[in-house]
């Protein structure tokens, strides 16, 4: 499945490694922006919808599927190997791209999340959102209106505000029946074989007040990616880039430029 792409880079041809970006669950490419913008100055960079998000196709959820998403999307736009950053389901889906073929993944930054059960349980979604009835137009304050009831919670809310098709005739933008379909999955981690192991440069970011990355991941961390290392956030929560934009980025390009001349897994 081909995915919709941001697609941003220098002027000039780089000859430093493509950065492709992964968000996470009911977001979009555009959420990473920021990162991308920064990124793009001096390399090229993909920001993708995965599958069902944003304006890619729709289709049931795996992660397995969704990280040959990633990889076939990279091949159509000439990207052999990437440093390839994710957030939550996002870090989930790019886990899977350098376990299943670590020689797409030059190297991998994971953001707050971790290799195992586990993640989105704050987002507290009602059941039946696949069915919600939407009136016959819809402003974005109308859009808010109609969604406070059942998710009280702003952050979630406004969250769920952009899969919304605004104007006349307005519904769900996203593959909503395949998201739900598959919260137990993007919950989940699958089983892997014993010798799955990405041997590349691995940086995990968490935030400090988030509860998505503990000591018990550590173990299986360590298993399937021999190299990482943890920076842990101080102040942020699970939406690290948002929470401590600064820090955040200062994390990521000092990666990027460590991993530069990274050899291959």
């Amino acid at each position: 499945m081909l995915l919709n792409v941001i697609e941003r880079g220098p002027d000039a041809p780089s000859t430093l490694p493509p950065v492709v970006l992964l968000h996470g669950l009911f977001g979009r490419a555009r959420n990473l922006g920021f990162v991308q913008r920064k990124l793009a100055t001096t390399r090229k960079t993909l920001a993708m919808d995965l599958r069902n998000h944003g304006n890619s196709p729709h289709g049931p959820m795996s992660y397995p599927a969704m990280a040959q998403d990633v990889l076939e999307t990279m091949h159509h736009y000439g990207v052999e190997k990437a440093l390839v950053l994710g957030h939550s389901m996002g870090g989930k889906t790019a886990m899977m791209l350098s376990l299943i073929t670590p020689e797409a993944v030059q190297s991998l930054l994971v953001v707050d999340i971790a290799p195992g059960q586990g993640g989105f349980t704050r987002m507290d979604l009602p059941p039946g959102l696949d069915k919600l009835a939407f009136p016959p137009h819809l402003d974005l304050r109308s859009a808010d209106e109609l969604l406070r009831p059942l998710i009280p919670n702003d952050a979630v809310r406004q969250l769920m505000v952009q899969n919304i098709r605004l104007g006349d005739n307005p519904g769900w933008a996203i593959g909503m029946h395949d998201i739900l379909q598959g919260l137990p999955a993007m919950m989940g981690w699958p089983t892997l074989p014993a010798s799955a192991q990405y041997s590349g440069p691995t940086l995990f970011i968490r935030g400090e007040e988030s509860p998505y990355i503990q000591p018990t991941n550590y173990p299986q961390m360590r298993h399937l990616f021999p190299h990482y290392r943890l920076e842990t956030v101080k102040g942020a929560g699970h939406w690290v880039h948002a929470d401590a934009p600064r820090r955040f980025m200062e994390l990521v390009e000092n990666f990027a430029t460590q991993t530069e001349n990274a050899s291959p897994a």
